[in-house]
């Protein structure tokens, strides 16, 4: 069984930056693509953006592109996204997601294997 926490939420200001963590145990981190998502009140969960196995490929929201970064470290079994210049709108529970692949450059998540419960970020203005 594959469990994933995520941490680092929290209440900042419009303009602020954070940086969001997804740990990951149980099984080899390396054979899984991860992503983070998002969702706020009253609305869908929204795709944030992922990154493959081998953290060479990354994709992005193009409301989140230049502004999140998202990458990963094989050797501590995390994932990471950064979050600049943060907007009162971006104010969500974000999650990580995992997806098993044989494909070491695929950033398709499709539907994920493993979910974390989630984060919260709050922006003020």
């Amino acid at each position: 069984q594959v469990q994933l926490v995520e941490s680092g939420g929290g209440l900042v200001q419009a303009g602020d930056s954070l940086r969001l963590s997804c740990a990951v145990s149980g099984r080899t981190f390396s054979s899984y693509a991860m992503g983070w998502f998002r969702q706020a009140p009253g609305k869908e969960r929204e795709f944030v953006g992922a990154i493959s196995r081998s953290g060479g490929s990354t994709v992005y929201a193009d409301s989140m592109k230049g502004r999140f970064t998202i990458s990963r470290d094989n050797a501590k079994n995390t994932v990471y996204l950064q979050m600049n210049s943060l907007k009162p709108e971006d104010t969500a529970v974000y999650s990580c997601a995992a997806r098993f692949t044989r494909l070491s450059n695929t950033v398709t998540l499709g539907q994920p294997d493993y979910w974390g419960q989630g984060t919260q970020v709050t922006v003020s203005s």
